[in-house]
């Protein structure tokens, strides 16, 4: 088989300068500057930077407040992972009946994805805004009163959380729904004649081959809940009430940009990202361990 070659060595390059150039404009150099950054003490408007050392780290390490930040940013991720997923390879595994208008079904549980975390916080802010959200009128015909959504902290994670699983299923079931439409149907069949129930061929073979789909859907997951859920946080809660949903990205967001400690929220930039990684490397190497590729 004869495989195509460049004539000149500096030919793949010049193919690849544009991607080059906007990568380094946009993602390397401000990557660069945003670790440099966490090193310095920054006026308003980097008028003026004075080299400051890890003070930026110490003061986090020591602000209690912070602490805060992260315990919420933890507790949301852990909440929207493990539930977005059920309920997805749940939906998925229904979705994937073989049952008249299928189609239409896939489609209208696929669509939320289309949309932004910004209008799906619209969406729930609507259904469970105090006064006249739907949501919220439904739920006082049960409990005997309106419930304050938006007003309590602990009803206010709950919110975030519902809203954050909402927008993500679509992503989920896409990818759920592909795999089961490709799984080895002879292994289903001979755990059948086996004698497995249903649960048993679920668990023990279903799940067993989604491994590679579920353990790609963890890691995306983790990033969604980590960052991707900000503009739903800003539309519903703005990090409220008293603190009780201002994560990470959040509370970076408002020292860079309302409270204008640049050096600060570039410190916390860097421990998102490092949190991130380091999150990612655990599961690679334990959840990785129970992934089986192949049928």
């Amino acid at each position: 088989m004869s495989t195509a070659k460049f004539k000149g060595k500096w030919v793949p390059w010049l193919f690849m300068l544009p991607t080059l150039i906007i990568l380094a404009v946009f993602l390397y150099y401000p990557v660069i500057q945003t670790f440099k950054l966490s090193f310095y003490r920054v006026a308003f408007l980097g008028l003026k930077t004075k080299f400051a050392g890890l003070d930026n780290y110490i003061d986090l390490l020591h602000d209690s407040a912070y602490h805060h930040t992260v315990w919420v940013t933890l507790v949301i991720t852990t909440a929207v992972v493990i539930i977005g997923l059920g309920i997805s390879l749940a939906i998925s595994m229904l979705a994937n009946q073989k049952i008249h208008g299928a189609q239409v079904y896939r489609f209208l549980l696929i669509w939320p994805f289309a949309l932004s975390p910004a209008v799906a916080g619209v969406v729930f802010l609507f259904m469970f805004s105090p006064g006249f959200g739907v949501v919220n009128y439904l739920t006082s015909l049960v409990v005997g009163h309106e419930l304050n959504w938006l007003g309590d902290p602990t009803l206010a994670v709950i919110l975030v959380i519902m809203a954050s699983v909402w927008k993500n299923l679509g992503y989920n079931i896409v990818f759920y729904l592909a795999a089961l439409q490709n799984l080895n149907t002879e292994v289903l069949e001979a755990a059948s004649i086996d004698g497995a129930n249903a649960w048993q061929r679920f668990w023990h073979v279903t799940f067993a081959l989604l491994s590679p789909m579920t353990f790609f859907l963890l890691i995306t997951n983790i990033t969604y809940s980590f960052f991707d859920i900000f503009g739903m946080i800003d539309i519903l809660t703005k990090g409220g009430p008293q603190d009780a949903t201002n994560v990470m990205i959040y509370n970076l967001y408002r020292d860079a940009f309302e409270y204008y400690k640049t050096g600060l929220a570039s410190a916390q930039s860097v421990i998102l990202f490092l949190l991130v990684v380091f999150v990612t490397i655990i599961q690679f190497r334990t959840s990785g361990r129970q992934v089986h590729y192949g049928g």
